[in-house]
Order: C-alpha cells, then sequence, then structure tokens
C-alpha cells in the first residue's frame, strides 16, 4: 500500500515533451514527498524518454494499481502497451500517437472515478493527432466534461497566485461572445469561489472582466456587460460572493498580478491565455529559446481532480531533452493541494 496519495500523470502524445519532462519532474525530491506519481502509458515511451533527459531511472510496468513499487528511483508505468516507439516519428503529428494519447487520457480518469488514485495530471496532447485519431473534441477540458458526466465545468489558469478562469473556451471569437449570458457567467463565479475554497482561500476576492473595450464604456462599445455581466455579478453577490467588476480587460490582469484579487473571471479563450502565458512563458532574447515555462491548467467543476501542464506537445523540442518540466512540477503540486492532499 502506498504512503502517500497516488496521482495518476497521462503520458501525452508519444511524440511530443510529455514523456521527457515527467521523467524530469518524477526527479524533483518535491514531487517525490509530495505523492506517489503512476504514469499512464506505454513503458516503452518512458524508457525513450528518460535516455532523452540522461536520467538513469528504473521503468516498472504494471496492470494494477496495487503492482506499483514506490522505491525511490522507480517510476511506474500503466501498462497500456500501445504506443511503439518503431512505428512513429519523433516530432511529428500522427494518429497512431493522437490514439495514444486519447488512451491514456481515457484511463487515467477512468482510474480516478474508480477511487484507485486521488488526482489526475495530464500531459500535452496535440488537437490535430487526437483528430486524426477520431476524438471528436477539442481537448482535455472536453474530453474530461464528457467522460465524468459533467455539464457544469470550466478551465482555471494558474501561474501561482494569479489565476483565471474562463467564460469559454475552444469556440472561435464570435461564438465566445454569442456564449457571454448571465446564466453561464454566474455559473462561473460560483465555480472560481468554490475552487479558491478548495485550494485553502477562506473569502476569495473575484474580478469579473468585461467583454467590450473599456468594459462597455456604459454601453458605447457593447450592451453584454449592462445585460449579462453586471446582473451575473449581482447574483453571486446574493449568494455571498466577493465578486467586483466588470473591470477593463486592458487593466484588471495587472490589479490581479499585483494582489488586489484571487482570479479574474475572463469571458473568452485568449483574454485569458494571454496574460497568464505572458507572466508564465520566459524566451530567451539572447539565445532565441525557451527559458521556462511555467503554469498550470485546471478543469474545475468535474468529481475528479484535474490538472494539467500550460503547453503544448512543443514537437520542436521533442527527443532533445531540453524541455522545462517546470509546468508539471506545478501541476502536481497544484493537483495535491486542489484534493486536499499536500
Amino acid at each position: 500500500m502506498a504512503s502517500k496519495p497516488i496521482i495518476g500523470i497521462s503520458m501525452g502524445d508519444p511524440a511530443g515533451i510529455g514523456p521527457e519532462v515527467i521523467i524530469k519532474a518524477f526527479l524533483h525530491e518535491d514531487v517525490q514527498a509530495l505523492a506517489d506519481c503512476v504514469v499512464v502509458g506505454d513503458p516503452r515511451i518512458m524508457r525513450q524518454a528518460a535516455g532523452f533527459v540522461g536520467a538513469s531511472v528504473k521503468v516498472n510496468g504494471i496492470k494494477t494499481i496495487d503492482a506499483a513499487d514506490f522505491s525511490a528511483g522507480t517510476i511506474n508505468v500503466y501498462d497500456l502497451g500501445n504506443a511503439d516507439p518503431d512505428k512513429f516519428r519523433i516530432g511529428e503529428v500522427s494518429e497512431y500517437c493522437g490514439k495514444a494519447a486519447y488512451d491514456a487520457v481515457e484511463q487515467v480518469i477512468r482510474l480516478a472515478l474508480d477511487g484507485k488514485i486521488q488526482a489526475t495530471v495530464t500531459a500535452p496532447i496535440n488537437k490535430a493527432a487526437i483528430k486524426l485519431a477520431g476524438c471528436p473534441f477539442a481537448g482535455h477540458t472536453e474530453i474530461y466534461a464528457n467522460l465524468t458526466g459533467t455539464k457544469s465545468y470550466a478551465m482555471m489558469l494558474a501561474h501561482h497566485d494569479f489565476r483565471v478562469i474562463h467564460v469559454s473556451t475552444h469556440v472561435s471569437l464570435m461564438e465566445a461572445c454569442r456564449r457571454v449570458k448571465k446564466d453561464r457567467v454566474a455559473e462561473v463565479i460560483r465555480l472560481a469561489d468554490e475552487s479558491l475554497k478548495q485550494l485553502g482561500i477562506e473569502n476569495p476576492r473575484i474580478a469579473v472582466s468585461g467583454l467590450n473595450p473599456h468594459a462597455g464604456e456604459g454601453g458605447l462599445f457593447g450592451r453584454e456587460e449592462l445585460e449579462e455581466i453586471i446582473p451575473a455579478i449581482e447574483q453571486a453577490k446574493t449568494e455571498g460572493i466577493d465578486a467586483s467588476g466588470p473591470f477593463p480587460p486592458d487593466t484588471i490582469f495587472s490589479m490581479a498580478k499585483g494582489g488586489l484579487y484571487d482570479i479574474v473571471v475572463v469571458m473568452y479563450h485568449d483574454q485569458g491565455h494571454i496574460p497568464l502565458k505572458l507572466v508564465g512563458f520566459v524566451y530567451d532574447r539572447e539565445k532565441q529559446a525557451w527559458k521556462d515555462v511555467e503554469g498550470v491548467n485546471i478543469t474545475v467543476g468535474l468529481p475528479i481532480i484535474r490538472v494539467s501542464v500550460d503547453h503544448g506537445t512543443a514537437f520542436d523540442q521533442a527527443g532533445k531533452g531540453t524541455a522545462s518540466e517546470s509546468s508539471l512540477v506545478n501541476a502536481i503540486n497544484y493537483a495535491a493541494r486542489l484534493g486536499g492532499l499536500a
């Protein structure tokens, strides 16, 4: 029996950097102290990734969680046997890798629903690859919602104590504007409040962004704030939630980054992703390469815990052993905190 909570980590696309950053994250002492981690995927890929990063580890293929060996220097892999390194090329989109990545996500969800693991963390998948494999969902968030039967959910991004949560994500900008409705905005404010309380914040301070420039300027630049967003904020307040706004999108993130708010409710994908990645993704101007990639992606409202890295498969870096594991380390930490495990 494990002495610590078990976190399952889906391997991600075998052709991307996911397996490599998993290996590097496992080597962190704080990760080892926090939880016992099990990778869901193919041991052959993890052995290959260990070679890419130059890590001396034992990869232990298992068929049940009970068979895991959590000894120092051992990485347990729940063996799906579905990713033969000889059948694809590192750094390339393929149906084969898309299917392997989706299967790992599906299995880690089932392990969590069955109570075999206490939380899930996902390494990056490639949307084009899973589409080639026949997956009808846009990404992890939608896959999790479908397989858990969840109707009320949202995407939250976090870089340490700077957080955003989205009213909509993987839809066109035109469709995102159509989705700014009172009930949905109020639902996301509520999810933000509940999630931050799970993280141990007793009285979350929630800022709500406007949709339009200057938050509509009293109706001059759009009426969504007046007709949908403000009524949602007022409803949240009647429920005892500390929600404020709507704030102009060009200033609210600086206020939140400065500590005035615990989270910002954003109206669409890029409104939230751009400020988070601006502070979390560090590009080295001299080396013309990514120096560090931080930030985590959390699906809130699910019956199980799901946290992910906030970056993609980075095919251009795959196989080089140079990709940063910071985001995955942070994701494991967040998963433990959300579950009250840390």
